[in-house]
């Protein structure tokens, strides 16, 4: 077997074994068990009910990775297809995979061409998304369609919110975090008296998947390193502004992500077996921060105190304002942006700005990060 062919066969198996994970999730989110749970297990039926989700999704981000593929050919850049990857566990919920990633097998030269393929896929996945979330939002079933999920709710009636919530344990109901894009359509497209509970919306397939994909467009939007806004931001600015501003950016999300995580108020402990405790996860913490930092500069003195830094500004912030947080849910995707994806752009010999039209697109894909992300994505109440 020649390479070319083992590396399709690696591919197809990918992408078919991210079909059944995504499918297995989709089952998952729809009925509220899992597959593997000994007592309230779903089967295959149910499975099969999860293309509702595991179809609109793997589109949304098959066509996001063909726009970069056929727009590196369209520069003569070799790229391989996409490489997906699948993560299903069966007794914990997951999205169903990790997204997808396809290999740039030659240096790019230029700006114009960084921009090209960095926005491309961002762009066309974005626009099938919105055709999901309109489908989604404008053929919602009745209200009652939550009775076939939860049965035990029909005791109830529709007031079942005003009962069913009041004795579950915390964190044990998600509620998705809006984003304006989100917000918009369920204000002005979905019908009012068949909008779902704000707690039971994981339930319906089509507005999950449009969901996820507005998560991981504004994930790939981010204007830092190499991700797709990366590219994009490095592309308008220029390699000299983007040194400065991405460090910049980086640091700040990071700051907003762990407000809250470790406040003064957490060492105010009754002995001193739990302060050390947590002084070990405060520890835990800023070591985090300081592998994420030292992409932004080689000195470690530098990365520990800019991590130093950051943790004193969120401690102030808590003091002050105790009912300000961040999201710690986008703690580790820093970690990794920082410690391997890196922080900074790679240079390019062409550096020559790019055209009017460019850069009006350029701007018009941050602002779709802008409406794509959603401060707190997952709320656990």
């Amino acid at each position: 077997m020649n390479p070319q062919t083992r590396t399709y066969l690696i591919q197809a198996s990918l992408f078919i074994l991210t079909l059944f994970s995504t499918t297995a999730a989709g089952a998952e989110w729809m009925y509220g068990r899992f597959f593997l749970d000994p007592e309230h297990g779903i089967g295959w039926p149910e499975f099969w009910d999860g293309l509702h989700y595991s179809i609109p999704f793997l589109a949304i981000l098959t066509v996001h990775e063909f726009g970069h593929f056929f727009v590196a050919r369209y520069h003569h850049v070799r790229v391989t297809l996409p490489y997906y990857i699948p993560l299903w566990f069966g007794f914990g919920q997951t999205l169903g995979t990790m997204g997808a990633f396809i290999r740039i097998q030659d240096f790019i030269s230029s700006r114009k061409k960084f921009f090209d393929i960095g926005i491309a896929g961002p762009l066309a996945g974005f626009a099938l998304a919105l055709v999901v979330l309109w489908y989604g939002f404008s053929h919602l079933p009745p209200p009652e369609h939550i009775f076939t999920i939860h049965p035990e709710y029909k005791q109830y009636g529709l007031a079942f919110g005003q009962h069913v919530y009041k004795n579950l344990p915390p964190d044990s109901v998600i509620r998705l975090g809006d984003n304006i894009l989100f917000w918009f359509f369920k204000t002005y497209v979905a019908d009012p008296a068949r909008l779902p509970h704000p707690y039971e919306m994981i339930h319906y397939p089509y507005l999950m998947a449009g969901y996820f994909a507005l998560f991981f467009t504004s994930l790939n939007l981010i204007p830092i390193g190499q991700l797709d806004g990366g590219h994009v931001l490095y592309s308008l600015i220029g390699r000299r502004a983007f040194r400065m501003v991405a460090p910049v950016l980086l640091i700040g999300f990071a700051f907003y992500s762990g407000l809250g995580f470790i406040k003064p108020s957490d060492f105010i402990v009754a002995n001193d077996r739990d302060f050390m405790n947590e002084l070990g996860y405060l520890g835990l913490y800023i070591l985090g921060l300081f592998l994420s930092f030292q992409s932004i500069n080689d000195n470690r003195m530098t990365a520990l105190l800019l991590a130093l830094s950051v943790v004193a500004g969120q401690f102030l912030v808590s003091y002050f304002f105790p009912t300000v947080t961040g999201y710690p849910g986008f703690l580790l995707f820093i970690l990794i942006l920082g410690r391997f994806l890196g922080v900074y752009h790679p240079e390019t010999q062409d550096d020559q700005p790019l055209g009017t039209g460019r850069v009006i697109l350029g701007w018009l894909a941050l602002l779709i990060f802008v409406l794509c992300f959603s401060p707190k994505p997952f709320i656990f109440s």
